[in-house]
């Protein structure tokens, strides 16, 4: 393996290995919290680069439009009518992926669609919502910048993490 790049394509993994074996050569250890910290943001950067990556791919696949905002989306069922606004309430049947396919929230395995001001949630869902009627069922493929950003939500969805909804709208109140 060419020690200048990682399997990733990327500087970065020689790097921190290089600089991890110059430490330990020179006996030179990384108090514990940095070493933690170090290591969150690298893999934050790892997942970063996937996301953009899966997401550059996917935009290329022909049912898959993007709108300005680098929202990404499919339509699974469409519906005509009202659409909601930003202001409104809606009630929706979702779940919710990482680009992996594991899922870290589902309204289906709850049985209950749920209810939420449109303008509360994250960016993609606001916006993308705002493109269907009731009825329709969309799947969304949201940029981190829509989604959690740098900070990530909870243990299952990390940092930077692009995210995969398919989403059913039921009502607009």
């Amino acid at each position: 393996m060419d020690i200048d790049k990682s399997p990733l394509g990327d500087d970065l993994v020689a790097q921190k290995f290089e600089e991890g074996f110059v430490d330990f050569w020179k006996n030179e250890k990384m108090p514990a919290q940095e070493e933690i910290k170090e290591y969150s943001e690298f893999m934050a950067e790892i997942g970063a680069k996937e996301g953009l990556e899966f997401l550059a791919e996917n935009a290329k696949r022909s049912e898959v439009q993007v709108t300005e905002s680098g929202l990404q989306y499919e339509i699974l069922e469409n519906a005509e009518g009202p659409k909601p606004t930003a202001e409104q309430t809606v009630v929706a049947h979702y779940e919710g992926t990482l680009i992996d396919g594991s899922k870290f929230d589902s309204s289906y395995d709850r049985g209950e669609a749920t209810e939420f001001p449109l303008n509360k949630v994250i960016k993609g869902w606001t916006e993308g919502l705002q493109l269907m009627s009731i009825g329709a069922k969309y799947k969304f493929y949201i940029p981190f910048e829509l989604g959690y950003g740098a900070q990530g939500a909870g243990a299952n969805i990390p940092p930077y993490a692009a995210l995969i909804f398919i989403v059913e709208l039921k009502e607009i109140k």
